[in-house]
């Protein structure tokens, strides 16, 4: 009976094994048939070729980063004056309006001159006057004929000395005092000899006041025509046609705003970065997208005491007279400059998994590279390793690339 049992149980252990093995066996023959389906089936419909996306490429390449400063700022001109009125008189004619451009000479208000060239014409009767008075007196006197006890040689001596003496202190070697004396009695012996005989007999008879008097009628008869100091704009008018101006009247504002200053106020704490002759970028809030290029022109020493804020002055080229005074500014200047940088695009750089790359165009491929950056600004980063200097990285296009994917450079 024992027996029995147990020749029942290794039956049912050999049979178990028998059905395990026609089972993977089976399985085998299957699997391999599915393998061999599937590589004709490759075969017969082969996968499609990854279609290439467009992307946008900038060169990586060697240069000047520079760390902007910005600072808000106001625009100004130092060249605007009002013109006012130096006599008095009427105003005969305006040759300008609101507005409108003149050139340095052109004339922009007449008053009337009568009354002025009446003035010139008696001066001038007055000094002929004088000067025949003296002319007579000579004639009579024998003054022409006078002779002098100082020789020419003598006379010769005593200019040139006289002007060494001036000579020594224009360059600070003596006293204002000693050139005072010097002068004194170098202008004496002159009366002596004779030299200065006419000069005090004109003066003496009126003729040299009568000379000065002449000129000022015809200076005064000339400021009857105003002129322009320089080319610039006329704005404000104060004045019309046919009204009487007194002397010191304002008449009209002339300003020219082809070069603009622009006064920036930069914090004293970053001053020390200011530099002369630095570059600067300036928007104002009339164009928008346009960025005006200028130059630091001064650097204020006074510190305001209130803000603690210095004025650096910008000068900014105009030719278009776009930007006009009082327009508030944005303005970046150059603080600092660090030069032969390897540099990309702030566009190439990527963070993934708190690790930044970019992505190197190669032969059609994107390559996935992880780097190190250095100094940064809005616009560029610097690279410490795995990128060359010409190697190309993407810039747009690249947000969602894996490494090896293939890529067209869009033009």
């Amino acid at each position: 009976m024992i027996f029995s049992k147990k020749v029942l149980t290794i039956s049912l252990i050999v049979i178990v094994i028998v059905v395990l093995a026609i089972f993977l066996f089976n399985r085998r023959g299957g699997d391999s048939s599915d393998i061999d389906s599937s590589q004709d089936s490759s075969q017969k419909n082969p996968k499609p070729e990854e279609t290439p996306l467009s992307v946008k490429v900038a060169k990586a390449s060697l240069g000047d980063l520079i760390i902007k400063l910005k600072s808000p700022g106001e625009a100004v001109t130092d060249r605007k004056i009002i013109i006012k009125a130096e006599v008095e008189g009427v105003v005969n004619k305006i040759n300008v309006r609101e507005s409108k451009h003149v050139k340095k000479g052109d004339l922009l208000i007449e008053l009337d001159d009568k009354k002025y060239m009446l003035e010139v014409d008696s001066a001038e009767a007055s000094r002929l006057s004088k000067l025949s008075e003296l002319l007579l007196e000579k004639k009579f006197s024998g003054s022409e004929n006078a002779s002098v006890d100082y020789d020419r040689k003598k006379i010769s001596k005593i200019i040139e000395q006289f002007e060494n003496t001036k000579k020594l202190y224009q360059k600070g070697l003596i006293s204002e005092e000693k050139f005072e004396d010097a002068q004194k009695e170098y202008e004496m012996l002159l009366i002596e000899s004779g030299e200065k005989k006419d000069e005090i007999m004109a003066a003496a008879k009126g003729l040299t006041q009568a000379e000065v008097n002449v000129k000022k009628a015809k200076m005064n008869l000339q400021k009857t025509k105003i002129l322009a100091p320089f080319h610039g704009i006329i704005c404000d008018i104060q004045v019309s046609p046919g009204e009487h101006v007194i002397s010191g009247r304002e008449l009209f504002t002339l300003v020219n705003i082809s070069r603009i200053n622009v006064h920036a106020r930069v914090l004293e704490s970053e001053i020390g970065k200011m530099r002369v002759g630095r570059e600067v970028d300036l928007k104002f809030s009339a164009y928008p997208e346009k960025v005006f290029k200028g130059r630091v022109k001064a650097i204020s020493p006074i510190v305001n005491a209130e803000d603690k804020t210095c004025k650096v002055i910008i000068d900014v080229a105009n030719p278009e007279e776009e930007i006009k005074p009082g327009m508030h500014a944005e303005v970046e200047i150059a603080a600092e400059i660090y030069e032969n940088k390897l540099l990309v695009p702030q566009e190439a750089v990527l963070v993934r998994s708190a690790r930044k790359l970019v992505f190197v165009y190669d032969d059609g491929l994107a390559k996935w590279r992880y780097i190190e950056t250095g100094l940064e600004n809005e616009d560029y980063a610097e690279v410490l390793d795995n990128v060359k200097e010409g190697e190309l990285v993407l810039v747009d296009g690249h947000f969602t690339l894996s490494h090896d994917a293939r890529v067209k450079i869009e033009k």
